[in-house]
């Protein structure tokens, strides 16, 4: 029997009464932009995250975007962040005008904090670390860091809500923490959908006016600015999920562990899951030799995987301008040619999963 990565069908086999129920009383609302469910959402939000504020939006994306708008970073500027991200992670910065600087990984993937230093020129506007497969970057050093030369913090925590570093949640260390609702997320929705969170009013407001075109009013305009609302669908979707997420993570905490007890193989690296860290496994990234040849070997035996991410972004053909050569973050690249990503969901059994190991260890030994 296959094994699938994600399993978005089953989700919805489960919640198919509670769901169609939830998406027929936003149908009979006859509000489909914004509304009473986008209201409560933030609020939601806001509770769960413990922070002050959260503004609803479109996508992971655009919370990137108006957040790093909201911060100032416009044309001639610099925004440090890493390469081994999604490419709306670069894309936002250079859509803006702004120069990406690319620092180097650590061997978690998450960003070596300890060669930022370096990377500072008059020209750093904000930056951007990327808490990658639910694991929060070392956030106690870049806060230190941001203080010393007065440089914003925006979060790119996508891939982790729930985390937490030394029991604070990611997006919510920063001047502003960016959140997707992805279908793939952990916390998704039944399409593109995404969320910001502040505890600056100023920023909150700003962006609120933003994502609105702008207008502060029905006919006032005091910026121009982008349609990035939350459709209320979505929004009623997330609220629905959301009374589930701790489950979710639990579930795949549990997953995790199961793995990680039986993985015991030289040929395998797990990064340990640091006392400081309660990590959301978004995605579970294991490092490993011959990792094609793995890859299609579980393929052959009906396990999906995939590769978060291949080619890491300064590599990529629309980052020529940027002029990194192969090379320049000799971690990153290693990593990109030995990361592979298991199948992780809360639907995955015990069974599939000591399938999985099984035929992992067995690919090494034979």
């Amino acid at each position: 029997m296959r094994i699938p990565y994600v399993n978005l069908i089953k989700q919805y086999s489960n919640e198919k009464k509670q769901l169609l129920s939830v998406i027929n009383n936003v149908l009979k609302s006859g509000n489909y932009v914004g509304g009473d469910e986008v209201e409560k959402f933030e609020k939601n939000i806001q509770i769960f995250l413990k922070t002050k504020y959260c503004v609803a939006l479109n996508s992971g994306t655009d919370a990137l975007t108006l957040g790093l708008h909201a911060l100032g970073v416009r044309r001639g500027d610099e925004v440090i962040t890493t390469s081994n991200s999604f490419i709306a992670s670069t894309a936002v910065i250079v859509h803006l005008g702004a120069k990406p600087v690319f620092a180097d990984v650590k061997d978690d993937q998450l960003i070596n904090v300890d060669v930022i230093d370096r990377l500072i020129s008059k020209k750093t506007k904000a930056i951007m670390p990327v808490h990658l497969t639910g694991r929060v970057c070392e956030m106690d050093k870049l806060k230190t860091l941001s203080k010393k030369f007065k440089i914003p913090i925006i979060e790119d925590a996508a891939q982790a809500i729930g985390s937490k570093y030394n029991n604070s949640f990611a997006g919510t260390f920063g001047e502003i923490g960016c959140f997707s609702a992805h279908p793939l997320k952990n916390l998704n929705a039944l399409g593109d959908s995404g969320y910001l969170t502040t505890n600056s009013s100023k920023i909150a407001n700003y962006i609120k006016d933003l994502r609105n075109h702008g207008m502060t009013k029905r006919n006032k305009v005091k910026n121009f600015g982008y349609v990035s609302r939350m459709d209320n669908l979505q929004a009623a979707v997330l609220n629905f999920r959301l009374k589930n997420l701790k489950k979710v993570i639990n579930k795949r905490r549990k997953n995790v562990k199961i793995y990680t007890n039986l993985l015991k193989n030289r040929n395998v690296f797990i990064p340990d899951e640091k006392s400081k860290e309660f990590n959301t496994y978004h995605t579970f990234v294991i490092q490993v030799s011959k990792r094609n040849k793995l890859k299609k070997y579980l393929l052959r035996n009906k396990i999906e995987t995939s590769i978060h991410y291949p080619t890491p972004i300064h590599l990529q053909p629309a980052s020529k301008h940027l002029k990194y050569n192969k090379g320049d973050l000799p971690i990153t690249e290693k990593q990109a040619n030995k990361i592979l990503t298991l199948p992780i969901n809360q639907f995955i059994t015990e069974k599939q999963i000591k399938k999985i190991c099984k035929l992992i260890n067995n690919f090494y030994e034979s």
